[in-house]
Order: structure tokens, then C-alpha cells, then sequence
């Protein structure tokens, strides 16, 4: 499915894109650009981020090699901001394996929320201030149908993205007044390189078939990036604390 571009609303704004080498993040970052704004595009990934800067030939991308669950690399992305960040979409993220609670291991279930949660908390953190300043922003998190329910993923994953939603809602209310605007999106199935393989036997004769009678076809990083994009806009100027399912209706079901 096709997405229309809306020309220049993204004109003379900064936006931070963490997960931005590849799947929803790079989708975001190429439909701020292609709105006339300034993206600093951050991934783990040197190899993605520099094929992304070939692809997009234009100097409003800023590519930083950089890890959200390192303090030092949040400064770099806010650096490489110039400073003045407008919006922000923190959509770095990892799958679990579908461990549940009796099987997930404890580096899987510490890494998870290094990257899920604690990378969203550090980045939103650093921009706020400046934001609070300027009296306006935007910020975006990428949850997960797994933040809104039980049965779309393993424990550790399933406990992070309803930690994203906590954290969303908590951020747009203490900084609402101040012209802050926190949302989130909450994705079901994603064609993106996202690990989304089940690690677990007990999640996957469990789950397995219940995802094969949704009928869900997984959703573009294009449609995702329609979604966020929208909510980083002034669009979305009287949206606030909002968990915006972007699930083909699953979250109906």
C-alpha cells in the first residue's frame, strides 16, 4: 500500500531516528526527508546507516553509528542534532525468542530492556530539556501490540513495550503543558529483519497457531512510518499520551 507524502511538513524541523539503518526506522527517516525535514539517523549498524546515506544523497540525513543502551552515544545523536532537536522516534528494538516466564534467560531478559526501555527513557531524557525550553515536540515510542495484551510475544518483550506504554503516558502528562507531546505506536506483525523466531517450544505450539488464524498479512514499514510520522507532525498538535494501534486490527480481535 502506497503513502502520501506531505510536502514540507517536516520543513526546518531536526528529528532523531534510532533503528534508522533498516525497517521502520529507516521508512521513518526516509518520510521525514522526503517531507522537507533533517533526520539524524542512528543505528548500531555502519554498513546499513552508510548504504542508507548512499540511497538518500542528500546532506539533511546525519548518520551516527551509535548504540542506545550507551549513555556517551545519546549524546552524540543530540550533538549531531546541533543541539535543537524537534521530534524524536525511539524505535530501536529487539525481539525475546517468545521466552515465557519460566524460560527466558537473564541476559536475554536485561538486554531486552536495555534496548527497548532504558535506550527510550535515555534519548527522550537528553531531548527534554531542550524541548521544555523551546516550549515544543514530539516524541514518538514504538510499542508493540505486545505492550497492549498478553499473547503476542515472549515475557521479556511483553513486559518492555508495557513499560513503553507506562513511560509514554507518564512523559506526556508531566510535559504536555509545556508543549511536549508524547505518543506511541503500537505495530502487530511487521515485514521488517527484526529475530522474530521462537526460541521456545512452549510459545510456539502455543502461539504459533493462534497467529496462523488472525489472517493479519504482516504490515509495511511504510504503513508503520505513515502512522508515526503523523503523530510527530502538527497534524497531530492535540494528540497527547496516545497508544495508536497500527495493527491491521488485530488489537479489534
Amino acid at each position: 500500500m502506497s503513502t502520501h507524502i506531505v510536502q514540507d511538513r517536516f520543513a526546518g524541523k531536526v528529528a532523531i531516528v534510532t533503528g534508522a539503518g533498516s525497517g521502520i526506522g529507516k521508512a521513518i527517516a526516509q518520510r521525514i526527508l522526503a517531507e522537507g525535514g533533517t533526520v539524524v539517523a542512528s543505528d548500531v549498524s555502519a554498513e546499513r546507516l552508510a548504504e542508507f546515506a548512499t540511497e538518500a544523497a542528500t546532506e539533511r540525513l546525519r548518520t551516527v553509528v551509535s548504540d542506545v543502551t550507551v549513555e556517551a552515544d545519546i549524546a552524540k545523536l543530540v550533538d549531531a542534532a546541533g543541539g535543537v532537536v524537534d521530534a524524536v522516534a525511539n524505535n530501536a528494538g529487539i525481539m525475546d525468542g517468545f521466552y515465557p516466564a519460566a524460560e527466558v534467560p537473564d541476559d536475554v531478559w536485561q538486554r531486552v530492556f536495555d534496548i527497548n526501555v532504558t535506550g527510550v527513557m535515555r534519548l527522550t531524557r537528553a531531548v527534554l530539556p531542550g524541548m521544555v525550553e523551546r516550549g515544543s515536540g514530539a516524541i514518538v515510542n514504538t510499542a508493540s501490540e505486545a505492550g497492549i495484551r498478553g499473547n503476542a510475544a515472549g515475557a521479556a518483550y511483553t513486559a518492555s513495550k508495557h513499560a513503553v506504554v507506562g513511560f509514554t503516558k507518564n512523559t506526556a502528562f508531566m510535559y504536555g503543558r509545556q508543549g511536549v507531546r508524547v505518543n506511541a505506536v503500537a505495530p502487530g506483525g511487521v515485514a521488517t529483519n527484526v529475530d522474530g523466531s521462537f526460541k521456545s517450544e512452549t510459545a510456539a505450539k502455543l502461539m504459533g497457531p493462534a497467529f496462523q488464524t488472525l489472517g493479519l498479512a504482516p504490515a509495511t514499514p511504510d504503513e508503520l512510518a505513515s502512522a508515526i510520522t503523523w503523530l510527530l507532525s502538527d497534524d497531530a498538535a492535540n494528540v497527547n499520551g496516545v497508544v495508536l494501534a497500527s495493527d491491521g486490527g488485530w488489537s479489534a480481535q
